[in-house]
């Protein structure tokens, strides 16, 4: 006999057996229906433990798949009368001209674990609040005393957009890139003291004196990487196996254990004049020199996203780096001066004229079949034509990336950080998309080969047959000629770039060309407004703290809350239960007794001995 039992307010026990299976013929029609609500009970638990458990699972490992793709792609025009909104500023001061950005963010969730969800506000038409002005904020290097009237459009612009009642609250950061870093110090802080003395008188912003600055090189492009991962989703943690993880030694804590978290993208941007690379460097790094090390400190940021300074799940360790003169434009032009040197030299050692007339032009290998081009310099002119051999240019092309015989160097024998190339991701932005797509149609997933032989082909295609094309529209609509002239020589430096220069390997699969991610062009002013806000939410932990609330663990584990209440439930239904069945097997205990008592009083025989005899 197996005997299970339990003690509560009334103690029972149940017992089955081991001829259990003759007895159930035997029992009660009441026996049956209980013993089959009890199975039905621990089937539907079993049910709701495991099935529902999966189906709410998928469900929230959808829904956070597609959270950053539908707030990227939302076009709804912002609600300027949700009091719950808040605003930020950011004024962009670039060489050409200045553009002011406004964002809004709801109200953090109060979960220290979780960013800002900063996205770009929409006017009532729907379009991004964006305005730009000309020209660059340098011009006023001599005058800077009308800076403030030349910004101050830009700041009635983002006025009439942010509500009044938040504009005392709402950030503003004025910050100056490329145009204001070749002035001289002095002229810089004219500048900025001119924007933080009448900034304040006429608008009601957000604005001290750490908002107003000129960001470095190494600055920007940490902005630029913090608003791709940020768009991508990157920065949000999760459990989700399917998604790609990495293993982050996180700066400051080596004597930690490392944390496995979201794998961040690289970013590669390469412009008319520098190109640009950032991405995050997971393990802690050795380096092979001191002046190396010394180096590197210049090129590796370190900073954390995260509200609280003594939570390290938000510490990323960054390389940026920028290489001038390696833009597209202004590679062919060094290219092109290399050429007009050269040549120049060689024709006085040799008494020739080559390229110095149109009969006897220079044979350039990075320009497309018989095309035709010159070279203006010190009021001479050297003619070039085309032969379109996409390798011979490469090889041509290899010493300008100034590479060294150093370990772990990129472009002018600059310190590099060693990427894991079996574990990583990248995106390749302006000149890398102009080039896989404009022309040869094969932006999105880079591949090597195939890149290869399209450049080739096109290169090696006679320049009139390239003109048919283009007049029929078979490139891109925003591709001219001065795009399909240089496209050979563009498509070859960017390899080059890519594969020799940052040592990326021909079989690299994981480079997107993109010119926007999720069909919108993403600025580095969003990194910027996301990581100066990033202890702002500080509030907001702190007053869900107080009240008591814990909004996050209720939304991530609301249905899990809802199976301890059902568990709870059963094990109270089968408390009763089973307490009336023992109550009924007292009674029927009483019952048996009583019957034998007046039983034994029929045939005569006094109660006292009955007791005897029992």
């Amino acid at each position: 006999r197996i005997s299970i039992s339990c003690l509560l307010p009334a103690s029972w026990h149940f017992s089955i057996s081991p001829v259990g299976c003759p007895r159930i013929f035997n029992t009660t029609l009441r026996q049956i229906v209980v013993i089959g609500i009890l199975a039905a009970a621990v089937s539907l638990l079993y049910y709701s433990l495991v099935v529902i458990r999966n189906k709410y699972g998928r469900a929230y490992r959808d829904k956070r798949f597609h959270r950053y793709l539908a707030r990227v792609t939302d076009t709804e025009a912002t609600d300027t009368n949700n009091p719950n909104l808040n605003y930020g500023i950011v004024v962009d001061c670039g060489s050409s001209g200045s553009r002011i950005f406004v964002y809004c963010w709801p109200r953090h969730n109060g979960n220290p674990h979780d960013l800002l969800d900063i996205k770009q506000m929409r006017d009532k038409n729907r379009k991004p609040v964006v305005m730009k002005i000309k020209p660059g904020i340098s011009e006023f290097a001599n005058s800077p005393e009308k800076v403030s009237d030349y910004i101050s459009p830009l700041l009635s612009f983002a006025a009439k957009h942010v509500p009044r009642a938040k504009h005392k609250e709402t950030p503003l950061y004025i910050l100056c890139t490329a145009g204001m870093r070749i002035l001289p110090e002095s002229q810089q802080k004219a500048i900025l003291e001119d924007l933080l003395t009448d900034i304040p008188v006429h608008f009601d912003f957000l604005f001290s004196d750490s908002h107003a600055e000129v960001i470095s090189g190494k600055q920007e492009g940490v902005y630029a990487w913090i608003g791709i991962n940020f768009v991508l989703g990157r920065f949000e943690h999760t459990d989700d196996e399917d998604e790609a993880i990495v293993e982050v030694h996180v700066p400051g804590s080596e004597n930690k254990e490392a944390i496995f978290r979201k794998r961040t993208v690289g970013i590669l941007d390469m412009g008319g004049v520098s190109t640009q690379i950032a991405y995050e460097v997971p393990k802690t790094v050795s380096f092979a020199s001191s002046q190396q090390e010394e180096v590197a400190k210049n090129l590796l940021a370190e900073f954390n996203l995260g509200c609280d300074a003594h939570q390290t799940e938000h510490v990323y360790r960054v390389y940026v780096a920028t290489f001038l003169g390696f833009g597209g434009n202004a590679a062919r032009q060094r290219y092109e001066d290399s050429l007009f040197t050269s040549t120049v030299l060689k024709n006085r050692l040799l008494g020739k004229q080559t390229g110095m007339t149109s009969d006897s032009p220079y044979l350039d290998p990075c320009l497309p079949l018989d095309a035709q081009d010159e070279i203006h310099q010190n009021g001479q002119i050297m003619y070039l034509r085309g032969t379109g051999d996409f390798n011979l240019c490469r090889e041509i092309i290899q010493p300008f990336m100034n590479k060294t015989n150093e370990t772990q160097t990129s472009l002018n024998g600059v310190y590099q950080p060693a990427v894991h190339f079996q574990n990583s991701e990248f995106y390749g932005f302006s000149e890398f998309y102009y080039c896989t797509e404009d022309v040869l149609r094969m932006g999105g997933d880079y591949n090597a080969a195939k890149f290869t032989k399209a450049a080739k082909d096109y290169c090696a295609t006679k320049w009139s047959v390239l003109r048919e094309r283009f007049d029929r529209g078979l490139y891109a609509s925003h591709a001219d000629l001065h795009r399909l002239k240089y496209q050979c020589f563009k498509s070859a430096w960017m390899y080059e770039v890519f594969h020799s220069g940052f040592s990326f390997p021909v079989s690299y699969s994981s480079l997107k060309t993109a010119l926007q991610v999720y069909d919108k062009e993403v600025q580095w002013t969003l990194g910027a407004i996301l990581y100066r806000t990033r202890f702002l939410p500080l509030r907001d932990i702190q007053q869900e703290n107080f009240r008591g609330s814990h909004s996050h663990w209720r939304s991530f584990s609301f249905v899990y809350n809802h199976y301890l209440f059902f568990v709870c439930f059963l094990i109270v239904l089968l408390s009763i239960l089973l307490y009336l069945l023992r109550l009924r097997r007292i009674h029927r205990r009483m019952l048996r007794n009583s019957s034998s008592t007046s039983l034994w009083i029929e045939e005569g025989i006094p109660p006292q001995k009955i007791s005897g005899a029992l």
